[in-house]
């Protein structure tokens, strides 16, 4: 009897990745630090005065009404915060998704199949909390997918503010999880609150969009090396999509998920040479991304998080309606049950171990972060109720208090860690051989 045979080592979910990857990322969560601080400020300034003597003013600019109504687009500046500049937000969504299941770690099922289940896992068990509270309520009930979102630039300003070093594979999980979960976001909101579809604005949006993505396919060949001169021609064709899908009734938004999948993410080579310069994908991020981050963002949040709460007595109203509980609820202990649950389970089912650089601690506090819906969270409490309705004022006061309260119970879980974070940190940065990448991304390539 051989008493020497070892069991095979079990596989690890959750790791840190490519360092490629990791720089990314890291370098991603940098811009959406300084995004999600002006992102609270606009809400902060929005409730401030939406709740001053000079109120009136506040809901008289909001409401304010600008564009050409012949072709649908006289629309509130509110409104066009939530169709127009969330757009831009929703772009940069259809840009990293793609990017990762084309070029990041995502394209391999093994590494990607554990933060899609977690984020999945993240929108129906909230939603499920959610329609139970509401269900003896159809009026309220429609407000369902409100907590299945993930608001990563409030996240990560968390994360700035407790001085979290995350390991690079708790900050790609946590990156991931928002970025599935907004597409999820998304797509609820193309079937499920989309009204009056229009099959003629539809239909012509076709024509632009075709026109758009044969063109940032072969940018290298129509534009050579002057990616300005795509975004000056790209532009105008990805305006008119936009216009043609929020004449068709489809949330605009959606236009902006489109014309990101559009955009191609691998390097186009120059003929017989070597690869040309960054992919269009990659230009096209980081212009737009500060675009996203430092306006659209929080000027969205500036016109969607003012509510008029009405002192203690109209806080406690809103607290106490089904819609704010069932919000509560479900995103401060929902998500980290659906996220950290679904995680558990595959781990049981693929006999897998959590990375060594984590514990499953880390994934709890990560799991918790997530219930900060806040932005698409607020998006859909107006697609559900209407702006400025009861339940919508009552949903966004229910959204406001999760994602403050996720973002304390996130922030004590988490500051928990710091010492344990601080040396995988230190650990990532050895680079004995001095090759330019640190030791711990090479172990898994080594004999």
């Amino acid at each position: 009897m051989n008493n020497n045979r070892t069991d095979p080592p079990r596989s690890s979910i959750l790791g840190r990745g490519s360092y490629a990857e990791s720089l990314r990322i890291g370098a991603i969560l940098r811009k959406e630090t300084v995004g999600g601080a002006l992102l609270v400020a606009g809400a902060v300034l929005a409730l401030i005065w939406a709740n001053s003597p000079a109120a009136d003013s506040y809901f008289a600019l909001r409401d304010f009404k600008i564009g050409y109504e012949p072709w649908h687009l006289e629309l509130s500046l509110g409104a066009w915060a939530a169709d127009g500049l969330l757009a831009i937000f929703f772009f940069l969504v259809g840009l990293e998704l793609k990017r990762e299941f084309v070029a990041g770690d995502l394209r391999q099922f093994s590494k990607s199949i554990v933060p899609i289940a977690a984020a999945a896992g993240g929108v129906v068990v909230p939603a499920v909390i959610y329609a139970i509270i509401n269900a003896s309520s159809p009026e309220t009930l429609r407000g369902w997918a409100i907590p299945t979102a993930t608001d990563i630039a409030f996240a990560v300003a968390v994360l700035a503010i407790i001085g979290s070093h995350l390991p690079s594979a708790l900050r790609i999980f946590l990156l991931t999880l928002a970025v599935v979960d907004d597409l999820i976001a998304i797509s609820i909101i193309a079937i499920f609150y989309s009204s009056d579809i229009q099959v003629t604005p539809l239909l012509f949006a076709l024509i632009p969009l075709a026109a758009y993505t044969f063109l940032a396919q072969k940018y290298r060949r129509f534009f050579g090396t002057k990616p300005m001169a795509a975004w000056l021609i790209l532009l105008p064709l990805g305006l008119a999509v936009w216009a043609l899908i929020h004449a068709s009734g489809i949330h605009a938004t959606v236009a902006g998920v489109l014309l990101g999948f559009a955009i191609p993410v691998i390097r186009s080579q120059a003929s017989g040479g070597p690869e040309a310069g960054p992919g269009l994908s990659e230009i096209f991020e980081h212009r737009f991304r500060p675009i996203s981050a430092g306006i659209a963002v929080p000027v969205f949040a500036f016109f969607s998080a003012g509510v008029a709460v009405g002192g203690w007595e109209g806080l406690g109203s809103a607290l106490t309606d089904p819609v704010a509980i069932g919000i509560i609820v479900a995103l401060v202990l929902g998500k980290p049950i659906g996220i950290l649950g679904t995680t558990w389970v595959l781990t049981k089912i693929t006999k897998a171990s959590l990375d060594s650089s984590f514990k499953w601690i880390d994934v709890l506090g990560v799991s918790v972060l997530a219930g900060i819906g806040f932005t698409v969270s607020l998006l859909v409490a107006e697609l559900s109720f209407g702006q400025g309705s009861i339940h919508d004022d009552h949903a966004k006061v229910g959204i406001l208090a999760a994602s403050l309260l996720a973002a304390l119970l996130a922030s004590v879980v988490l500051s928990t860690r710091n010492r344990q974070y601080r040396i995988a940190e230190a650990q990532e940065a050895i680079d004995s051989d001095d090759d330019g990448i640190p030791d711990v991304y090479q172990q898994d390539s080594r004999p």
